[in-house]
Parts: C-alpha cells; sequence; structure tokens
C-alpha cells in the first residue's frame, strides 16, 4: 500500500531539512563555535522557524555527532579537540584506503568521467582568501565523493562520509593556517590523475598526504587558538583543547 503525504506533511518535513541544513551550515563554517550553547528560542527566532522545527533539526545534528545533547542542559556544539584531529584523520585514511581501491578497481569510463568533471568545477571555483566559502565546500566534497563513487560498499561509502562532514566542522579553523604555497589545485589534480591510470599505489599515497597535511594545520590552528595567540573571529577558547606539544 502507499502512503501518501498531505501538504501540510510535506511542507514540515521540508521545513525540518531546511531548518537542519542551515544550522550543520552554521556549524561547519564555524560561525556556531565548538562548544557554544545552542539556545532553541533564539535559534528559532533568527531562523524565523518554530522551536519544536529547531529541536528537531538539533537532534538529528546530534546524530550527525557536531552536536551534544546534556540532560537539564539543552544542546551545544559538539567540543573539538587535538586528540578527535588526530584520531579522526586516522580512521579517515583507513577508511578512505579502502573505499579508494574498491573504487579503482570497478571503476568504468562514466565514473572517469565524473571525476574529471568534478575537479574541472573544484579548480574554476575559488574560495574567498582566509575565509570559508560554502559553495566552494560542496563542490570540495562533490570532487572527494567522485573519486570513491565506483566503490561498492554502501556501509563503507556511509561510514565515510560521516568522517567526511566531521572534518569539515575543522576547515574553517585550519584555513587560516593554510600556507600560501599550498596549492591544493594541484594536489587534487595529482589526486585524480593518479586515480584515473588506476596507480592505487600513488593514489593512496597523495590522498593520505593530502589528510595529513590538512590534520597538521587543524593541530596547528587548535593551539593557537586555545592559547589565544590566534585571532579567530568571535571564538571562545572554551570549546577547544590545546594540541599536545
Amino acid at each position: 500500500m502507499t502512503v501518501s503525504l498531505s501538504s501540510g506533511d510535506a511542507d514540515t518535513r521540508s521545513l525540518t531539512y531546511s531548518t537542519y541544513r542551515r544550522l550543520r551550515a552554521e556549524i561547519l563554517s564555524g560561525r556556531l563555535q565548538p562548544g557554544e550553547k545552542l539556545k532553541i528560542h533564539e535559534l528559532a527566532e533568527r531562523l524565523q522557524v518554530s522551536p519544536t522545527l529547531v529541536r528537531e533539526a538539533l537532534s538529528r545534528l546530534t546524530a550527525d555527532n557536531v552536536v551534544v545533547a546534556t540532560p537539564q542542559r539543552g544542546f551545544r556544539v559538539t567540543p573539538i579537540t587535538a586528540e578527535d584531529v588526530r584520531d579522526l584523520t586516522r580512521a579517515r585514511i583507513e577508511i578512505e584506503m579502502v573505499c579508494l581501491r574498491r573504487s579503482l578497481e570497478r571503476g568504468d569510463v562514466a565514473w572517469e568521467a565524473h571525476i574529471l568533471a568534478a575537479l574541472h568545477r573544484l579548480v574554476h571555483t575559488h574560495p574567498e582568501p582566509g575565509s570559508v566559502d560554502e559553495n566552494w565546500a560542496d563542490v570540495h566534497g562533490q570532487f572527494h565523493k567522485a573519486l570513491v563513487a565506483a566503490c561498492d560498499s554502501r556501509w563503507l561509502l556511509q561510514v565515510r562520509e560521516q568522517l567526511f562532514v566531521q572534518a569539515e566542522r575543522y576547515r574553517w579553523i585550519n584555513v587560516r593556517m593554510s600556507p600560501e604555497t599550498r596549492d591544493l589545485g594541484d594536489e587534487h589534480r595529482e589526486i585524480a590523475e593518479a586515480a584515473i591510470r588506476r596507480d592505487l599505489p600513488r593514489t593512496c599515497e597523495l590522498m593520505e598526504h593530502h589528510l595529513r597535511l590538512t590534520e597538521t594545520m587543524t593541530l596547528e590552528a587548535l593551539a593557537a587558538a586555545a592559547s589565544a595567540s590566534l585571532s579567530v573571529p568571535g571564538a571562545r577558547t572554551e570549546g577547544y583543547q590545546k594540541a599536545a606539544a
């Protein structure tokens, strides 16, 4: 039996998803910062939606591990710690390597074309210097997803996506630490070319270097923010834990 949604139900689901996406974007971009208390009524007023929709969106973000819920204390943006950055990077590298291997083994001409198209969009999308550009972040995510698109495991891809989202939460922190000499365009181009050649060792080597470099910059930025020696707009250092020396 097919169950159809009324227009009211569909509108509510659409608003809930829209609210979820807006709050998620604010967390990933750093506008809502690590450790920040999320006041439902204030968010509802600012987003011009009902408190119920905000509460539902925050519950979904809790499942994404970017928001934490504490009994009697409400919701907060998940804090950032140096150990979490390290652990996340280790997990990302392991999962990414498995997904890449399976994708390179099974990719066809359409997969190759998808990678090239995603790379073309990425290299022609220019973020604002020293800031997070949500459009660039979306195109960047699509490029990395294209590389593993031929992987035949839904569960591996789902875990990979969860880890990728967590890593995006750190992007707004490390973007200010990215050296001018880092050429992300070249990094992505080399990864794409190695993948299309089906050169698995080189693809994995380049991807690990790509992720490790981001980890290093994030740890440096995290340590600087925690010691208040780096000016992060609107930052409150209680949501950060200084990286160990």
